[in-house]
């Protein structure tokens, strides 16, 4: 198993950095972003600091469990996301 972990957005960006890193690398996508605010009422806790509810987002939940399990077993966890605002959200 690989010790290290590089979670990264886009999955051709995993499959690219694969052929460059070594088997110490276990590289997968988060396929974006992988919750959302709950929609409609009770987003926003107002009564509580402004804290926001979030959810998984359905279609990302298979990718959320497999970092989810990968994560367990790495000893080192690499964020990679894009350097842009969004990257910064989703990282």
């Amino acid at each position: 198993m690989a010790s290290n972990l590089l979670i990264v957005e886009s999955p051709s960006k995993a499959k690219t950095l694969k052929k460059y890193l070594g088997k110490d690398y276990e590289i997968l996508a988060s396929y974006g972003h992988v919750r959302d605010l709950v929609p409609k009422t009770g987003a926003v806790d107002t009564e509580d600091n402004f804290r926001m509810k979030y959810e998984v987002i359905d279609r990302n939940s298979k990718h959320v469990d497999a970092i989810t399990k990968a994560v367990k077993d790495a000893d080192t966890i690499l964020l990679a996301t894009d350097p842009d605002r969004e990257g910064e959200a989703i990282a």
